[in-house]
């Protein structure tokens, strides 16, 4: 594998879904934490805190000048998934204070072992059902440009 299997996110509109698959130069198990840990989580993405670890554990992610967005485990089968349900930001202006089901998105992170480093792949979906799917569709695909850069950086920074 080499930088070139590095690619930019894809927006599917026909489906609603946004994928990125990139290579990390470190094994399974530290990505894995990366993805989970919600101090980990924190040096990367947004701040994380949930009240438990696995699935139906409930939290927020905090990203500077922004509201908290509420966030929820979905289903995890360590080390190779975790599934999170989050709200997406909401026109009115409240608050959420949890994941509303009918308005929020699931993105899925796999994990696959390479000789040389992890594949991580993330899928994006539910976007049918925000307030503007393909202003959300392209907000979180340049989203998860920038988070999942972040992510190499300190992995492959710490290796």
């Amino acid at each position: 594998m080499s930088m070139t299997d590095y690619q930019a996110s894809v927006v599917d509109e026909k489906t609603f879904v946004v994928t990125r698959s990139i290579h990390i130069a470190a094994p399974v198990e530290k990505v894995w934490r990366a993805i989970t840990e919600p101090a980990q989580i924190s040096r990367w993405f947004g701040r994380a805190e949930f009240d438990g670890s696995g699935a139906g554990a409930n939290g927020t992610l905090t990203w500077p000048d922004r509201r908290p967005v509420p966030v929820r485990i979905e289903a995890i089968d360590e080390p190779r998934t975790v599934s999170y349900r989050w709200s997406n930001d909401d026109a009115s202006g409240s608050e959420p204070s949890e994941v509303d089901d009918a308005t929020s998105t699931v993105f899925t992170f796999s994990l696959e072992p390479l000789d040389d480093g992890t594949r991580l792949t993330v899928v994006e979906t539910g976007f049918d059902v925000t307030s503007d799917p393909a202003a959300n569709l392209e907000s979180h695909r340049q989203g998860w440009n920038a988070e999942l850069d972040k992510l190499v950086a300190l992995l492959e920074g710490d290796a």
